[in-house]
């Protein structure tokens, strides 16, 4: 008897999460368009901020309640290489919407970068990586390395792709922490705890309303290691990360 009605529920509700995505695409693309009067650094920087407002108006009125739990008090004053699992389309969005009072730049998906408005305003912000093109990897590394140096800071997935998996984490890659022995940036992982139960990677109209938990676990200083033992960093953010989504008991995790 439930399971029609919740499916009707499900349907009706991702209309009018729709209907909100495009009604504020549509006031974002204009005031994206006057940040092109502004310096590069300072109009990746503007997009941010005016995205964070949109974003918590959209997930009020989507009926999602955000909160950052903090398991140790974080410093938003230096530059840190966030890491963060990835296990939802609507990842890069509670990223906007975690990260706050600090400047940021998110690695993203070339060909996202492609679909019409949406690629514009998303090319504004993120950095992009065409994976299968070697010298559009290294533009972007660089391009990491320079937002870094700026005193802006950055956030990877460095599972790489959605965790399609009932483990924790997928295997890490090398890039962020590469990037962060290189530039002598400390690491911060992040956790998204609720993201796989608001927007399941299988669908992009797979929203439901309710809680968005993002967890700040200690940031990892990178004093010491150099490329020589990235690997021992990689396994110890990955353990570290992998530990507390046990903790919490995130809900893709199967014994």
């Amino acid at each position: 008897m439930f399971k029609p009605f919740r499916r009707f529920f499900q349907i009706v509700y991702n209309i009018y999460a729709t209907f909100i995505f495009f009604i504020f695409l549509s006031v974002l693309f204009p005031i994206v368009l006057l940040t092109y009067f502004l310096p590069s650094k300072k109009r990746g920087n503007a997009i941010y901020n005016i995205a964070r407002v949109f974003l918590d108006i959209a997930l009020l009125l989507l009926g999602i309640f955000h909160k950052n739990i903090f398991e140790v008090p974080h410093d938003t004053k230096k530059p840190m290489i966030f890491v963060f699992n990835h296990i939802s389309y609507l990842d890069s969005l509670i990223l906007v919407a975690t990260i706050r009072k600090q400047n940021i730049r998110g690695l993203g998906k070339y060909e996202i970068g492609k679909i019409p408005i949406i690629g514009f305003i998303y090319r504004s912000a993120v950095i992009t990586v065409k994976r299968s093109d070697k010298t559009n990897r290294q533009k972007s590394v660089a391009l990491l390395k320079e937002a870094v140096n700026n005193n802006i800071s950055i956030a990877i997935a460095p599972e790489g792709t959605f965790n399609e998996t009932s483990k924790p984490l997928l295997d890490f890659f090398d890039g962020a922490f590469r990037i962060a022995i290189e530039t002598n940036t400390p690491i911060k992982p992040l956790l998204f705890l609720d993201t796989y139960d608001r927007m399941h990677y299988g669908s992009l109209f797979s929203l439901t309303p309710g809680k968005s938990r993002s967890v700040f676990l200690e940031e990892v200083s990178v004093e010491g290691y150099d490329l020589s033992n990235l690997q021992e960093l990689k396994q110890k953010v990955f353990q570290k990360m992998e530990l507390a989504l046990v903790h919490y008991k995130a809900s893709w995790i199967k014994n």
